[in-house]
């Protein structure tokens, strides 16, 4: 299995000059954290979208002696996330399953590990104990699969659950993928975040994706200042069995 993570944004939510992936929680990088859990899981191919502060990443993975890792630049970077999808086409195109990740998650193990053995061959994160607003992106279900997908949903359905952020991809929906971005971005979209994609792809799947509840583990979107808050006082003490 191959990992496929977006890092290229510039986050201005959080006012910050260095990557959000390279944020330190515990002394360690989120990158640093990714790529440990994704070893610890049997994922040794790993691809990262990068753009902002480029060079500070590909200066960190030599750092951690990450050699075997990929990037992809993507010089438009300040656009909307899908247009870093649309670069990274290749990786995720280039056969087999593939996990769809964004690179601003602080987590551990036991969060990412239910897609690498899930028996569905597209699937996504659940945590049902999130707050309802404007922010999450939400997941509607019907008969307990996602119909639904993006910060706002139809209307008709519930919102199950708050998706983490991570996916798992079959070569099939990773090549509907990259056609349904690349038509979006051809139509004036490049602006819009990878979720618009995502979402057009899971409401027409056949069969449905699968779902994965990761309710109760820790994790957190890096996005506000207050987000890194709470990464260090409320979810970097619950890390647990990070690397294996």
């Amino acid at each position: 299995m191959r990992a496929v993570m977006l890092a290229a944004g510039v986050g201005r939510r959080l006012a910050i000059e260095e990557p959000k992936v390279l944020l330190r929680f515990g002394g360690r990088t989120l990158l640093e954290r990714h790529l440990a859990i994704l070893s610890a899981l049997g994922v040794n191919d790993a691809v990262i979208g990068i753009g902002h502060e480029a060079l500070a990443i590909e200066r960190a993975l030599e750092a951690l002696g990450q050699t075997d890792v990929s990037t992809i630049y993507n010089p438009d970077y300040e656009q909307g996330s899908i247009v870093t999808l649309w670069r990274v086409r290749a990786a995720l195109t280039a056969g087999g399953p593939v996990l769809l990740m964004d690179g601003d998650v602080l987590y551990d193990r036991r969060v990412l590990e239910p897609l690498a053995e899930t028996h569905h061959a597209d699937c996504l994160l659940v945590d049902r104990a999130f707050e309802p607003g404007d922010e999450p992106v939400k997941v509607g279900v019907v008969d307990g699969a996602p119909a639904d997908f993006g910060k706002t949903i139809d209307p008709a359905l519930d919102a199950y659950g708050e998706s983490v952020g991570f996916f798992r991809l079959s070569e099939r929906t990773a090549n509907t993928l990259v056609e349904t971005a690349g038509r979006m971005i051809e139509e004036g979209g490049s602006e819009r975040p990878m979720e618009d994609a995502i979402a057009a792809v899971l409401r027409a799947a056949s069969p449905p994706f699968g779902l994965e509840d990761v309710t109760g583990l820790p994790w957190i979107e890096i996005d506000f200042p207050e987000d890194v808050a709470r990464a260090e006082t409320e979810i970097l003490p619950k890390l647990v069995d990070e690397d294996g």
